[in-house]
């Protein structure tokens, strides 16, 4: 007997579910209806198109209602809103045109999706600020960024829109700060892995501003809640979203988690004629055996095709996911399934971490690139959940692991997984197993394991394994340094009485040791991750960030001094195709930490003071390590960043800097070794303030160390707005009469009772130039050194409270001293 079927929402779950019905049933009535314009397209594909790596609209489409109509005999309703549920008539009223009627269903199937997140924000409602969700929301922003002139972007929320959007709007070559309310981006991965993530990020030029949310738009800037001030010529809410249940709430139907709506094992609301499927619908989660909302493609597409099966009389499984999800972050591809540690400690979960440090195809192969995954099980073996980020093969990692969990594999079983193995694809134990044998080590041989988060408590003896130049260019704070080959001959240096701490540089050398000391019956435990992950996870991000925001400008300058790199698709791989001939080669792609650095070494060594080395490695951690090394040993760092898939390091033996250089009548070379500028900031007038600032960043810019000491007036254009302290007497008075922060600054000349200052300001704002605010944000984000005279600050009655974060105190002496780096020095 026929059916009147009714879907009410399109693109996933629901033009799945129409589809598969179809093919199952020739005698069905079955209408599609969709509020919008386009009744199935590829929503993960929007942001790829806005960055032009999609560069035909057409692909994002999946199904026209032409099609579906003439192939699948499927009624298809677009711009179509249907704007209530007759439960009791078992109808529908729907609006199209303006014109109201109703549509009568038998089965009617909710697919309504998600809807973005809205907060109250000042400012929302103006025509730059944007949500990503469907076909024209991406046709606006694109339209509005050709049509604007924007060379900036705000992006509100570090989840899966928000990062690639934020990639998407720097491939467009915009500056992009992107705000995350939360100390890490991606909610479903752990700090200790995030990490890796801000880092990338940060390298690849985002603003990220972590525990950072917007309190107010204006037309070309945002304000943060910390009270900065930045550029934002368009602005990207992507806080997350939440289910589109108003309709099924309207009515009455029964709610759950966020207000999806909640459903049986064949996802029937709580009326048996009512089903709901993807975004809108609640799950339960395999692991967890939790109701949550799980709002992923493959889920709804799969709920699509299981209901169609049940609605025709097929068995069908019960159908609860666990999570499984993939990104791609500028180079890194970051993913993870089942459950994280957050999640695990809520449930009041006992399980195990281990880290394995892995490469995406056998290491001496080209090409090859390091991953790191997290794996989180139980005390039985059950694989609880997992986490990958790296660059290559992450997608075929994941997916393995999730295989597992899905078919209710123990941990121990990733070892027995058959992979297909030949070098440019995986290694002959590839790191899936490596998690598998690990494991075993842990729950079967009593290999005790210590996470980097609880090194810094322990008391224990703490031994590096590592050799003599690892442990020079970082150590943790304490450890005695062993390289693994002598272990055996100075176990004496070792207390057998105390418990050990054994860490390397990624975790194998760890347990080797770990061994050898458990075998001599020491008590011993091995940092799983090792200092790989530690650094990683307790290297300051404002350090991170001024660090990689300096590269990031210095680029700019060493564009004049070197020959462009030319770089050329190769076998996947981003290859030079022209290299300087007056610097020596090594390439050390697919090398993990310690090779690349002794390949530096070792070339060095036998190189003469001022002759520089190129080199190229895979793993973007090298950019830390190179930084570090250069400076314990002496050597200069010339050049130190990402080009397509490498890093590309120029490091000059020796300490002189060529940041001046100049070639006489003879072509000697003439090159200034101070490499400084410092600057007195007196004034605490508007233009000067500006003027300061201009030629600090300029400088940074230009590879100098650059600090600026305030003094006096100059104090006031350091202070920190919103702050009030209380103050008497003539502090009172001074504090009355002192402009509060660097945004209420009069102007040297024609100031006019602060109309001159409103005026620049506009003309500033209109020609597209940083307010001054912006600038000192930039100058702290490129390591710029502001010192607040304490002397002046007395005087002048002000507090450490009322200056901005990150500004020094101190004296003449601390100014004079780096005067003597310095070969520029200004007074203003």
């Amino acid at each position: 007997m026929s059916r009147k079927i009714v879907i009410v929402g399109g693109v996933a779950g629901g033009a799945s579910a129409a589809a598969r019905l179809r093919r199952l049933n020739e005698q069905d009535e079955i209408t599609l209806i969709e509020r919008g314009s386009y009744v199935s397209f590829a929503n993960c594909g929007l942001p790829y198109h806005i960055g032009n790596e999609i560069k035909d609209r057409s692909k994002l489409l999946i199904q026209t209602p032409e099609l579906m109509e003439s192939r699948m005999n499927i009624n298809v309703l677009t711009d179509t809103n249907v704007v209530a549920i007759d439960r009791e008539n078992k109808a529908i009223s729907i609006e199209a045109d303006g014109q109201h009627s109703e549509i009568a269903y038998d089965v009617l199937i909710l697919s309504t999706g998600a809807k973005p997140i809205r907060v109250p924000i000042g400012g929302s409602d103006l025509e730059h600020v944007f949500s990503l969700r469907n076909i024209p929301d991406m046709d606006n922003i694109i339209s509005y960024v050709q049509k604007n002139d924007v060379k900036s972007a705000a992006v509100v929320g570090g989840g899966f829109i928000g990062l690639e959007m934020a990639e998407n709007l720097k491939a467009l070559d915009l500056d992009v700060a992107l705000f995350e309310l939360g100390d890490q981006v991606m909610p479903g991965i752990d700090m200790d892995m995030a990490m890796e993530v801000h880092n990338h990020m940060i390298n690849k030029g985002v603003d990220l501003r972590l525990n950072q949310s917007i309190e107010k738009i204006n037309e070309q800037t945002v304000q943060s809640s910390n009270g900065d001030i930045v550029n934002a010529d368009i602005v990207m809410m992507a806080i997350g979203v939440l289910p589109e249940s108003t309709l099924a709430e309207e009515a009455g139907l029964d709610l759950g988690v966020k207000n999806a709506i909640k459903t049986n094992d064949v996802f029937q609301t709580s009326d048996a004629s009512i089903y709901a499927i993807g975004d809108v619908a609640e799950v339960t989660h395999a692991i967890s055996e939790q109701e949550v909302h799980i709002p992923f493609a493959w889920i709804a597409n799969r709920q699509g095709r299981l209901l169609a099966d049940h609605l025709n009389g097929k068995a069908v499984e019960k159908f609860n996911p666990i999570g499984t999800a993939i990104a791609k972050v500028f180079d890194l591809n970051v993913a993870s399934t089942g459950l994280n540690e957050k999640t695990l400690k809520t449930l009041g979960k006992q399980y195990h971490v281990i880290h394995v440090s892995g490469q995406s195809n056998a290491s001496y192969y080209p090409g090859a690139t390091p991953m790191t995954i997290k794996v989180l099980f139980s005390t039985e073996g059950e694989i609880y959940g997992a986490q990958i980020v790296g660059r290559k093969g992450v997608d075929k990692r994941i997916d393995l692991i999730a295989s597992a969990i899905t078919f209710g594999q123990k941990v121990t079983d990733l070892q027995r997984i058959e992979i297909a193995y030949a070098p440019p694809f995986s290694s002959a134990k590839d790191p899936v197993n490596m998690a598998g044998y690990i494991a075993q080590n842990v729950l079967e041989d009593e290999m005790k394991m210590m996470q980097v988060r609880e090194i810094d408590d322990t008391k224990y003896q703490i031994i590096d394994v590592r050799e003599p130049i690892e442990h020079e260019m970082g150590h943790i704070e304490g450890s005695k340094n062993i390289p693994l080959g002598e272990l055996r001959t100075r176990l004496t240096e070792i207390d057998k009485t105390a418990p050990v701490v054994i860490y390397c540089q990624v975790g194998q050398r760890g347990y080797n040791a770990a061994r050898i000391l458990k075998n001599e019956g020491y008590d011993v435990i091995n940092l799983d991750g090792g200092y790989k992950l530690y650094k990683q996870n307790y290297l300051s991000q404002t350090k991170i960030a001024s660090k990689f925001n300096q590269v990031k400008n210095d680029t700019n300058i060493n564009k004049h001094v070197e020959e462009k790199i030319n770089d050329t698709e190769q076998s996947g791989e981003v290859e030079p195709m022209t290299l300087r001939e007056d610097r020596r080669f090594v390439e050390a792609s697919g090398l993990q930490c310690p090779g690349p650095i002794l390949k530096v070494k070792e070339n060095l060594d036998d190189m003469q003071d001022g002759e520089q080395l190129e080199i190229h490695v895979t793993d973007f951690g090298f950019c830390q390590d190179i930084e570090s090394w250069a400076k314990v040993t002496g050597h200069t760092v010339i050049k130190n960043e990402t080009e397509g898939s490498k890093v590309v390091a120029v490091i000059q033996k020796g300490q002189s800097i060529p940041v001046n250089v100049m070639n006489d009548s003879n072509g000697h070379q003439l090159v200034e070794t101070k490499n400084g500028a410092t600057m007195v900031v007196f004034s605490g007038d508007l233009d000067k303030a500006l003027a300061s600032f201009i030629i600090a960043t300029g400088a940074a810019s230009m590879g100098k160390e650059v600090t600026m000491f305030f003094t006096f007036w100059g104090l006031n254009v350091i202070k920190r707005p919103g702050i009030k302290v209380d103050k008497q007497g003539l502090d009172k008075m001074f504090s009355q009469m002192m402009p509060k922060h660097a945004g209420k600054l009069p102007i040297s000349k024609m100031n006019m009772g602060g109309m001159g200052s409103r005026m620049i300001k506009h003309v500033m704002n209109k020609k597209k130039v940083d307010s001054l605010e912006v600038m000192i944000n930039k100058a702290q984000s490129m390591g710029i050194k502001m010192v607040a005279c304490t002397m002046s600050m007395d005087i002048m009655a002000v507090t450490r409270e009322e200056l901005i974060e990150g500004v020094e105190y101190g004296g003449v002496a601390t100014y004079l001293g780096d005067t003597e780096k310095a070969n520029l020095n200004l007074f203003i």
